[in-house]
């Protein structure tokens, strides 16, 4: 798991310090999900345009976590890198999906 930003670096800190158990969870699944498992109601592909994203030219699947009843995390599944990309983590509801 690596860090898409400073900012995602940040939001994953924040999740840590206000819901410490809950993002231990989210680490520990986000780790050992394998690529073809079945999607969970906290833990799922995103749909529309933020189904996928580019990272360095390649186009990767957008998975979403959620971690409390408003916090998130968005990464990307890079499956040929074995790499998870988080590109947002913080306590509040992404912009991008109101």
């Amino acid at each position: 798991m690596r860090f898409d930003s400073t900012q995602a670096a940040k939001g994953w800190e924040t999740l840590c310090r206000q819901a410490p158990a809950n993002t231990l969870a989210a680490y520990n699944e986000m780790r050992a999900r394998q690529p073809k498992q079945a999607p969970t109601p906290r833990h799922h592909r995103l749909k529309g345009a933020l189904a996928s994203a580019v990272r360095h030219g390649v186009e990767l699947e957008q998975w979403q976590f959620e971690v409390t009843g408003s916090g998130r995390v968005w990464y990307l599944l890079d499956v040929e890198g074995r790499t998870l990309w988080l590109r947002y983590a913080g306590t509040g509801h992404p912009k991008a999906t109101d």
